[in-house]
C-alpha cells in the first residue's frame, strides 16, 4: 500500500472512531436531564464556532461559489446535520446507542430504493442481495420475538435519522457543488446551528440543561467532559480527519471504511455506558453491516457494459458522516 493510501486509511479509521463516541457522550448528558435538542445545539453550535475561522480562510476568492451553492448548503445544514443529529439523539435517549446507530445505517438501503423508484431500473443482484440482507438484519435488531420490545418512538426516530443520512449521502455525491469539503462541513455547521437555535426558540426542539456530574466508564466526572468530547472529538476531529481521508482515498473507499463507525459505537457504548445489544440484535447488526458492505462493494465494481450501477455515485470528495 502506498504511503498516501496507508495514511488515508488511518485518517478514515480515526474519523470513524471519533464519530462513534458521539452517542455515548450524548447519552451521558441525556441521562442527567439534558434534552436531545440541547445536546445537538451544543455539539453543532460549538463545532460551528471552532470551524468558523478555517471556513473563512478557505472561502478566500470563493464567495461567488458560496452564493451559487447557498440553497444546497441550507438543505445540507438543516437536514443532514441538524435534523439527522436531532433524530439520532432522540433515538439514543430511548434505546441503546448500538441499536440507534444500526437503524440509522439503513440509509444506503433507503438510497437503493429511492434510486430504483426514480429510475425504474432494478438494482444489480449484489445490491439487491445486500438490501434484503440488511432488511433481515433490521428484523433481528428489532427483536420482535423478545418480551422486551424496543421503544416504537425510538425506532421511528432511528429510521428518521436514516432518511436524513440518506439525504446526506445523496448530496455528498453531487459533483457540481463547487465548494471545498471544509466549507461544506463548516458552512453546514453554521446553518445547522442557526436552524437548531430557531427550532429551540419556537419550541420545536426544546433546550433543557443540567449542570451536574455525569457517569462515563463507571466514573463520575464533570458535564464539561462529554460536552468537550462531543464538540472537539466527535465533530471537529472527525470531520477534519474525514476530509483528509477522502482526499487520499477517494470518496468510495473512505465511505466504505466509515462503516467501522458502527463497530466503534457499539464498543464505546459498552465501555463508557455498559450498554451492549443482545445476541439476536448483534446478529442483526452484523447482517445490516454485511448488507451495506455488499451494496458498497457493488458500487466499486465496473460493469462489463460500461453502464454505472443504479446506486453508484460520482467519485467526489464527500463531507464526512454526520
Amino acid at each position: 500500500m502506498r504511503n498516501g493510501a496507508a495514511a488515508g486509511l488511518w485518517w478514515a479509521v480515526i474519523s470513524a472512531a471519533a464519530f462513534g463516541v458521539s452517542g455515548p457522550f450524548a447519552k451521558s448528558l441525556l441521562e442527567i436531564g439534558w434534552s436531545p435538542g440541547a445536546a445537538v445545539g451544543v455539539r453543532i453550535g460549538g463545532a460551528a464556532l471552532v470551524l468558523l475561522i478555517p471556513v473563512l480562510i478557505a472561502l478566500r476568492g470563493r464567495w461567488t461559489a458560496l452564493r451559487g451553492s447557498a440553497l444546497t448548503l441550507i438543505i445540507y445544514g438543516v437536514t443532514a446535520i441538524a435534523l439527522c443529529q436531532f433524530f439520532y439523539f432522540n433515538a439514543v435517549q430511548r434505546m441503546s446507542v448500538g441499536v440507534s446507530l444500526l437503524l440509522e445505517y439503513l440509509a444506503p438501503v433507503l438510497i437503493v430504493g429511492w434510486l430504483w423508484a426514480r429510475s425504474r431500473r432494478a438494482p444489480r443482484r449484489l445490491t439487491a442481495a445486500g438490501s434484503v440482507t440488511a432488511m433481515l438484519g433490521l428484523l433481528l435488531v428489532l427483536d420482535l420475538t423478545s418480551d422486551e420490545r424496543l421503544d416504537p418512538i425510538g425506532v421511528i426516530y432511528g429510521l428518521a435519522a436514516a432518511v436524513c443520512l440518506a439525504v446526506f449521502f445523496l448530496m455528498s455525491a453531487k459533483a457540481d457543488d463547487g465548494l471545498p469539503p471544509l466549507v461544506m462541513a463548516g458552512g453546514g455547521m453554521v446553518v445547522g446551528a442557526v436552524a437548531i437555535g430557531v427550532m429551540g426558540l419556537v419550541g420545536i426542539m426544546p433546550f433543557t440543561f443540567e449542570f451536574r456530574d455525569v457517569t462515563l466508564a463507571g466514573w463520575q466526572t464533570s458535564w464539561l467532559v462529554p460536552v468537550l468530547g462531543l464538540v472537539l472529538i466527535s465533530t471537529v476531529v472527525s470531520y477534519f480527519t474525514g476530509i483528509l481521508a477522502a482526499r487520499q482515498l477517494g470518496s468510495k473507499v473512505a465511505s466504505f471504511v466509515g462503516l467501522t463507525e458502527v463497530m466503534f459505537a457499539v464498543l464505546a457504548s459498552w465501555l463508557m455506558l455498559g450498554e451492549l445489544p443482545g445476541p439476536i440484535q448483534l446478529l442483526g447488526g452484523l447482517l445490516i453491516v454485511g448488507g451495506v458492505v455488499m451494496v458498497r462493494v457493488d458500487e466499486l465494481r465496473t460493469p462489463a457494459d460500461g453502464v454505472p450501477p443504479l446506486n453508484r455515485a460520482n467519485d467526489v470528495e464527500p463531507v464526512p458522516l454526520p
